[in-house]
């Protein structure tokens, strides 16, 4: 883990589901790393707390798969096999392809406009080299589309299950022709998006998570996983 923030403190409000949504966003951002120990030393003193919601926090992100508690000495962030990526990677892209048929059926045109907004940016990114800033959009288009499909059950499975691989889905080192795919697809997206053709949309964004497999296998998976 980085060196801990000051003044980071957290209302005490629903305090555990507080620190959940707190350190579950530190594992998507990839500052805390898969197998890395949660020292809860650090963790209380950056949120200002104790280590009672905490603990608690840790056993929801357990109950989630990203976190793994070890017997007698804590916890520490779950890694992913091979084969639990194959499993997991094919329900989000079911669960993408479902959102994109769902939200062509019920997404505004100031929704698309600003999907537009951070596909600019992302073409901007890619032009650049900039890997940081195209995945930083990339993944507020892909979370704009689940949003869009105004659907509290599909939009929570899909948090739940897409944090365990979110960080090596969105950083991951592409080759040249994989970034190059990668951004016509999400050019392509657009398009069915403003002709509002659920079909197309879904299919595409199906084959478009697939296609991630092999990028974020090569980057990420724990060969020595159970």
């Amino acid at each position: 883990m980085n060196k801990i923030e000051s003044g980071f403190g957290i209302s005490r409000r629903y305090l555990h589901d507080e620190v959940a949504d707190r350190m579950r966003e530190l594992i998507r951002s990839g500052e805390m790393e898969p197998k890395e120990r949660i020292n809860e030393g650090e963790l209380t003193e950056r949120f200002g707390i104790s280590r009672t919601p905490l603990r608690e926090a840790i056993k929801i992100l357990a109950t989630e798969g990203l976190l793994e508690l070890l017997p007698n000495r804590g916890a520490r962030v779950a890694s992913i096999s091979e084969e639990e990526l194959e499993d997991v990677i094919e329900v989000i892209a079911g669960l993408e392809a479902t959102a994109g048929d769902l939200a062509c059926r019920t997404i505004s045109d100031a929704e698309i406009d600003a999907i537009q907004v951070d596909h600019d940016a992302m073409l901007a990114a890619f032009n650049a080299g900039d890997e940081v800033g195209y995945f930083a959009h990339n993944r507020l288009i892909h979370e704009a589309i689940m949003a869009a499909a105004r659907n509290a059950t599909l939009s929570g499975i899909y948090l739940s299950l897409s944090g365990r691989v979110q960080r090596s889905r969105y950083r991951a080192h592409q080759t040249e022709d994989q970034w190059k795919k990668a951004m016509s697809e999400h050019e392509e997206m657009i398009v069915h998006l403003r002709a509002r053709d659920g079909a197309a949309l879904g299919a595409l964004l199906r084959e478009h998570i697939r296609n991630k497999k092999r990028v974020i296998a090569a980057n990420y998976v724990d060969q020595g996983a159970a």
